[in-house]
């Protein structure tokens, strides 16, 4: 049976350097008390999506000035007149056009599209125009007139590689690009078998069901004293929620565990999807002898 006793005081799973149930006091939480898995962009991702962006918006400024310069020479216009233009095309291209990219496409820009990378409020939402424009603002400073020698510097000493405007404005670089590799699915294992067909395992809680499968995900990760250790605290949290207990080792017994929960909410599931199909006539028809108006 695989329960074990738990030392006094002590909380299974949460020893050093478990990794689980580990209260992080940055992790952004939902209503639920779930812990969402958003990670901030990286330094050199960073760095390659901001040069992206420098060299838009200032060779976009190099090209009006080079055009005025041509057009006022032609017309032979004042140098008064020119540098009122540049001046005016300066600020357009470093200031409003970074902050109208950032609001209409809400924290996109052209080397964020590249590196796969989005600027997000600190709770996670899309950023508006007060925040764009805090961030243009600072980064005109920042960036344009240091070449982003301080935003480097910042990024480097603070949390999630935060610039001066981002912590002003209360944002952060959020990264989208996530792996498309899919985790394998696993049966029941061969020695639960049989148990598996009468197994009662519906009792378990839905936080430590998510515990079990996050400690499956990552069980080839750890050392084997922790996996070991790990595997034996869990397996005598669910043991309490699990009837009969099969006589394996702690990890396989989870395993079996989870499998056997999944498998009896998908068929749960796709008996509630027949049961809608079924009622999808009677739903969407008429009742009997109503007329049918166009």
């Amino acid at each position: 049976m695989p329960v074990t006793d738990h030392d006094a005081g002590s909380e299974p799973g949460s020893g050093p350097g478990s990794g689980y149930d580990a209260y992080d006091p940055d992790a952004l939480m939902t209503g639920e008390a779930v812990a969402l898995d958003l990670r901030p962009t990286g330094w050199a991702l960073r760095a390659a999506g901001t040069a992206i962006d420098f060299v838009v918006y200032l060779g976009a400024y190099l090209v009006i000035a080079i055009v005025l310069f041509n057009a006022a020479a032609a017309s032979g216009s004042e140098s008064a007149v020119f540098g009122i233009l540049s001046v005016v095309a300066l600020v357009g291209c470093l200031v409003v056009a970074p902050i109208t990219v950032e609001t209409a496409s809400r924290g996109k820009s052209l080397g964020r599209l590249a590196v796969g990378a989005r600027i997000v409020r600190e709770d996670g939402g899309a950023i508006g125009f007060r925040h764009a424009a805090i961030r243009a603002l600072v980064g005109v400073f920042e960036i344009f007139m240091t070449l982003g020698g301080i935003a480097a510097v910042a990024g480097l000493v603070t949390d999630r590689t935060r610039r001066i405007g981002d912590l002003l404005a209360g944002t952060y670089s959020q990264y989208e690009r996530m792996s498309q590799v899919s985790p394998p699915v696993f049966g029941v294992p061969a020695p639960l078998a049989d148990w598996a067909l009468t197994a009662d395992v519906a009792r378990m809680p839905d936080g430590l069901s998510r515990r079990v499968a996050r400690f499956l995900a990552q069980a080839a990760q750890l050392t084997p004293d922790r996996r070991s250790y790990t595997a034996t605290q869990l397996a005598g949290e669910v043991a309490a929620y699990v009837s009969p207990l099969p006589p394996v080792p702690p990890e396989l017994f989870l395993a079996g565990v989870a499998v056997v929960r999944r498998e009896r909410e998908f068929a749960a599931l796709r008996l509630e999807q027949q049961r809608i199909a079924r009622l999808e006539p009677a739903l969407r028809g008429l009742p009997h002898g109503f007329p049918e108006r166009g």
